[in-house]
């Protein structure tokens, strides 16, 4: 077996000096490389970024290589007042990548295999993280490989019963099963996925392809899942509990590219669950926060002042 080292980065922000929730994007984190540019991103890493900027203490676990590549993005992170003293530093593996296409049908990822985040080790550090959480939010790409997959179900298995639990079933590639995928959904209060991905998901889990209402109904009655969230670009989302269901339509943009729109939907769901708003309202919100990062070039796209005057209209309701 590799013998993992861990080495952890101290960012601008740091946990003791973070009062407001704590919002763990665990898993991923990598470089998006566009045609002309490349952005940093990894979809629970997208969600710890945004949650920062609707105020959380945002937190990212993962890993990176000791390559400048992973010396960059951390230092990113910490620049956006992420914390960042739960990322590890590999010293074999590259930081991770994926390369994307843009399309008339949208963005197509390219992921690149056996880098440093397929290596992430369960540690007493992030033992301790996972134990004071508000919210973590993980998915299925950083459980490709047996290492990390096992790391990030360790980490979950030390979560509060009080933590607000996303799995974002995020399906990449081949980079998923019907084991992990369900193992996943048990674990979590809230299921995201986007609208393409519900037929892959009653395939896999031998459910019949029906409404989202029945979809969500049956997720719900068969995992225990608090919330069901379906985003649909630019025709809006659809959320279910067992007892409400809210279907937005899409906001009028000029898409500059859809990358990390859904993880930012995401993080404000999260945040507005976090402070006990109601269904609708959470939704309706939720889903301009997703238009306005669409809106953007890149996953992580700097909203903070918006994020903040948009979030005032809606607590002034």
């Amino acid at each position: 077996m590799c013998e993992f080292q861990s080495v952890e980065f101290v960012g601008v922000m740091t946990e003791l000096s973070c009062s407001a929730p704590r919002v763990v994007g665990l898993g991923e984190v990598l470089w998006d490389l566009f045609p002309d540019s490349r952005q940093p991103g990894g979809a629970t890493a997208n969600v710890a970024f945004h949650a920062a900027q609707l105020g959380a203490c945002g937190i990212v676990v993962s890993r990176v290589g000791r390559d400048e590549l992973g010396q960059e993005i951390v230092r990113y992170f910490a620049d956006h007042d992420l914390i960042t003293t739960h990322i590890q530093h590999d010293d074999s593996a590259p930081t991770g990548a994926a390369s994307i296409e843009i399309g008339d049908h949208g963005h197509r990822f390219k992921i690149h295999e056996d880098v440093a985040w397929d290596r992430l080790e369960f540690t007493p550090h992030l033992q301790s993280v996972m134990q004071t959480a508000s919210a973590i939010c993980f998915g299925t790409l950083a459980q490709r490989g047996p290492f990390s997959r096992e790391t990030i179900q360790r980490c979950l298995w030390e979560a509060s019963d009080e933590c607000v639990v996303v799995f974002d079933i995020n399906i990449r590639q081949h980079y998923f099963d019907r084991a992990t995928v369900e193992r996943s959904i048990q674990s979590a209060n809230i299921v995201k996925l986007n609208s393409d991905e519900v037929g892959i998901v009653c395939d896999l889990l031998q459910m019949p392809r029906e409404s989202y209402e029945n979809f969500a109904r049956r997720l719900c009655g068969q995992f225990g899942v608090e919330l069901i969230c379906i985003t649909r670009a630019e025709r809006g989302c659809f959320v279910s509990s067992p007892d409400e269901s809210v279907d937005v339509g899409g906001i009028p943009i000029q898409v500059a590219d859809t990358v990390g729109a859904g993880d930012a939907f995401t993080a404000a769901l999260l945040m507005s669950r976090l402070e006990n708003w109601p269904l609708r309202p959470a939704v309706h919100f939720a889903n301009e926060v997703g238009a306005l990062v669409a809106s953007r070039s890149g996953a992580m796209p700097e909203l903070k002042s918006e994020f903040r005057q948009l979030r005032e209209r809606y607590m002034a309701l």
